[in-house]
C-alpha cells in the first residue's frame, strides 16, 4: 500500500503503471496515438460512442427525438471501445480532440458540424430538432440550470467518489469520505428538486432529465458502482420515483442498449444502424448466429 503521508516532489513525473483500472488509457498528454479513420454510415447523424452514463445521453435523446417522428434524427451508432484506446486514433480525435466519448458528426449540413461533450451534444440536438427544451425564457434557463449542474457535479460523482470507491487500486477514508459527502449532498439537491416536481426542470420530460438519470438515475438504483447501499439510497425517495419513472420510457430503454458491450446479451447492441437492429442485431442474436463481434 502507498504512503498516506506521500508527499509530493517538486516536478511530478508520469508512471504509467500507477493509476488502477484505467492506468492504460490515461496519460498526461492529448493526440491521437495512432492512425485510424472512422467509420461512416449512412444516416444524417454518425454517433461514435459507448453506453458508459455519458454515452447513454446521446442515444436517449436520438431515440426519443425518432419516437417523435423526426426522420433527421436517424442515426450510426459506431462502437468506440475506450478501454483499447480507440478514442485515441487520429480519426476519433478529429472529431473530438479532447478523446472523450460520445462524439458526434452531423452530415445534413455543409461543411458538416462536429460535436463533442455530452452536454453539447443534447443542446445541439435539442435547438435543432426544437424538442425536450422549453422555448420560453424561464422554462429554457431552468432546464439548462439543470443541465450545466450535471455537467458540473457528475465529475466529483465519476472522477471523485466512483474512482476512489470502485476503481482505486487501494482504498484510502480520506477521499472515499471527501467524495461520498458530496455525492450525497448532490443527491439531496436532487431530491429536493423532485420533491415538488415531476422532472428535474419542471412538469416536462427534457434533456436536464436525460443527461441527469444515466448518473444518478442508475446511482440510486444500484446499477452504477453497486454503491446504493452504501449511500443509503433508500432514502431519496422522490430521486427514485424518477427514476423509474424515466426508466419505462421505450426510448430511453433502447438508448440504454446502443454501443453497450456488458450486461445480458439481450440488452448489448454493439452498433445501431436501423431501428430493426433492436430486435435483429443484439449480440445474444449475433452470437446464436455465429456472427458475434
Amino acid at each position: 500500500m502507498s504512503d498516506p503521508t506521500y508527499t509530493p516532489p517538486k516536478v511530478w513525473q508520469w508512471d504509467p503503471g500507477n493509476g488502477g483500472k484505467f492506468a492504460s488509457i490515461n496519460r498526461p498528454v492529448a493526440g491521437p496515438t495512432h492512425e485510424k479513420e472512422l467509420p461512416v454510415g449512412q444516416h444524417p447523424i454518425q454517433l461514435y460512442s459507448l453506453a458508459t452514463p455519458n454515452g447513454v445521453k446521446a442515444t436517449v435523446m436520438l431515440e426519443e427525438l425518432l419516437a417523435l417522428g423526426h426522420e433527421g434524427a436517424e442515426y450510426d451508432a459506431w462502437l468506440i471501445r475506450i478501454t483499447e484506446g480507440e478514442q485515441f486514433g487520429s480519426g476519433f480525435v478529429k472529431v473530438n480532440p479532447n478523446s472523450k466519448i460520445p462524439a458526434m458528426v452531423d452530415r445534413s449540413v455543409e461543411p458538416s458540424i462536429r460535436v463533442f461533450e455530452s452536454g453539447s451534444i443534447l443542446l445541439y440536438l435539442a435547438e435543432k430538432f426544437g424538442e425536450f427544451l422549453p422555448k420560453d425564457p424561464a422554462g429554457r434557463t431552468e432546464t439548462l440550470n439543470w443541465l450545466f449542474w450535471q455537467m458540473g457535479s457528475a465529475p466529483f460523482l465519476g472522477g471523485g467518489f466512483g474512482h476512489f470507491y470502485a476503481y482505486a487500486p487501494e482504498k484510502y477514508e480520506y477521499p472515499i469520505n471527501r467524495y461520498t459527502m458530496e455525492v450525497k449532498r448532490q443527491l439531496d439537491v436532487l431530491d429536493r428538486q423532485l420533491a415538488e416536481h415531476r422532472y428535474v426542470a419542471g412538469e416536462t420530460y427534457t434533456i436536464a432529465d436525460m443527461a441527469i438519470w444515466p448518473w444518478y438515475g442508475a446511482l440510486v438504483k444500484g446499477v452504477l458502482y453497486d454503491a446504493a447501499e452504501f449511500l443509503e439510497a433508500h432514502t431519496y425517495t422522490h430521486v427514485i420515483r424518477w427514476a423509474d419513472e424515466i426508466a419505462q420510457r421505450p426510448a430511453v430503454q433502447r438508448g440504454r442498449m446502443v454501443n453497450r458491450t456488458w450486461g445480458e446479451l439481450s440488452s448489448q447492441l454493439h452498433e445501431r444502424h436501423d431501428a430493426s437492429d433492436f430486435e435483429q442485431r443484439t449480440q445474444d442474436k449475433l452470437e446464436r448466429d455465429g456472427a458475434g463481434g
